[in-house]
């Protein structure tokens, strides 16, 4: 009886240990909390609606209502200016939507990538997605290094040769809409620009002809779909993947991004083989990728995987923001009927009686070229970009302590009433609410 006393006694003080350990370590966090408010809190911002979550709430509410969250980002910053922060427990975060700060951020490598969302790109739910590829590649000699490689895949002479294949694409969708024109049949326009995309992305930078206009058993659109569907569930919700209502769709993302991968690792093995029979083969981007490789004398399994990472990294970013901006364009076209009629004039006076469009034909549409940068600067290619603030710093006359979290808001941008982008004015001259008063750069 008295072993057991003491066992009971003993348990007890363990217990009453650990309740106070937890009781300091809990106050410890708290006054952490409190010393990061004290450290940010000038910045201006929405108040806080929880001294421990911060923020937190604003978003849940959002996602459980399926709504967009950068329409939130732009109501704060209608509010609070172009440089405003938010919480989330011990974390703080900027978010800047000045034009000047913004390319300032972007442009110089002493901004590295945050951590917080790049490496989560690494994989998705465990499945390794974007890896160390061109878009998440943190160290910027790592990144300068991919980019110089590519570079050649991206040159005028090049792409002048590709103008065959982009002509063709181009004939095939027209023969598209056209049979559904005959049948009276409504067209969804991004999903056939999504074909149109995937086909060109395939066979200029893979030397693949998939022909999805056609072929409706492919598996890469919807695996590309589901991937990026995957990754903003994976990057906004740490909670997702734990709940077993998600766990069929996880699956199903995590066996999109291998069939990915799978497809890259097929397809640079038989590019390879080629290169070693010393076959003629197109200077495209999956050259340039085994090319990146081959610089290295003994390749291993991370040489082989980082191949894959940009394999991907082109397959999805190459096709998805293209075809996501010319839907957008098409549709804003379709609302404005004077542009469309602008638009069409200067096709007809360019081309002609031309049945194909030759690449310096494309520098005489000067219009059309309006036309899709003011496209992209109403719904960007991506809403915006991160970076770490080591260093204390100054953004509009806002002081910025070192070590916080820095999301460059391109898709504000466009709605920044104190910008203007004609080259020689001022930027954001508004007393004191803009962006630095700095002169536009000459572009």
């Amino acid at each position: 009886m008295a072993f057991f006393s003491s066992i009971a006694g003993c348990s007890f003080y363990v217990l009453a240990l650990i309740f106070v350990l937890c009781c300091v370590a809990f106050t410890g966090y708290c006054l952490y909390i409190k010393y990061i408010h004290w450290k940010y809190d000038h910045i201006p911002g929405p108040p806080r609606t929880s001294f421990l979550f911060g923020h937190t709430s604003h978003f849940l509410k959002v996602m459980r209502e399926d709504r967009v969250v950068h329409d939130l980002f732009l109501q704060w910053a209608e509010e609070y200016g172009p440089v405003y922060r938010i919480y989330g427990l011990h974390a703080v975060f900027l978010c800047v939507s000045c034009p000047e700060a913004t390319k300032d951020i972007l442009m110089s490598s002493k901004y590295p990538k945050d951590d917080m969302v790049y490496k989560r790109l690494f994989s998705l739910f465990g499945q390794r997605f974007l890896g160390n590829g061109l878009v998440t590649a943190q160290s910027h000699e790592q990144w300068y290094k991919q980019r110089r490689i590519m570079d050649p895949a991206f040159s005028s002479l090049y792409l002048r040769g590709l103008m065959g294949q982009f002509n063709e694409r181009a004939e095939r969708l027209m023969d598209k809409l056209g049979e559904l024109a005959d049948s009276n049949t409504d067209a969804n326009m991004h999903q056939l620009v999504n074909c149109v995309t995937l086909d060109v992305i395939a066979k200029v930078a893979f030397g693949v002809d998939l022909d999805l206009l056609k072929q409706k058993d492919s598996p890469f659109p919807n695996a590309i779909l589901l991937c990026l569907k995957g990754m903003v569930y994976y990057l906004r919700d740490h909670t997702f993947q734990y709940m077993p209502k998600n766990q069929k769709f996880i699956r199903e993302v995590k066996e999109a991004a291998l069939l990915l991968r799978n497809t890259g690792a097929e397809w640079i093995n038989e590019r390879r083989e080629a290169i070693q029979r010393g076959e003629d083969v197109p200077k495209d981007i999956l050259t340039q990728i085994i090319k990146t490789a081959n610089k290295e004398e003994l390749m291993d399994k991370q040489d082989e995987e980082q191949m894959l990472d940009n394999f991907v990294t082109f397959f999805i970013a190459g096709q998805e923001t293209t075809a996501n901006q010319l839907a957008f364009a098409i549709m804003e076209l379709a609302r404005l009927p004077d542009i469309l009629a602008k638009v069409t004039r200067e096709v007809d006076e360019v081309l002609g009686m031309n049945q194909e469009i030759s690449y310096d034909d494309l520098g005489k549409m000067g219009y059309l070229s309006q036309v899709l940068k003011e496209t992209l600067r109403l719904y960007p290619t991506a809403p915006g970009t991160s970076r770490w603030l080591a260093d204390d710093t100054v953004i509009s006359g806002v002081r910025i302590p070192g070590g916080v979290a820095c999301f460059a808001l391109l898709l504000l941008l466009s709605f920044c009433p104190r910008t203007t982008i004609l080259p020689g004015t001022k930027l954001c001259t508004d007393g004191g609410q803009g962006c630095d008063g700095q002169t536009a750069p000459e572009v």
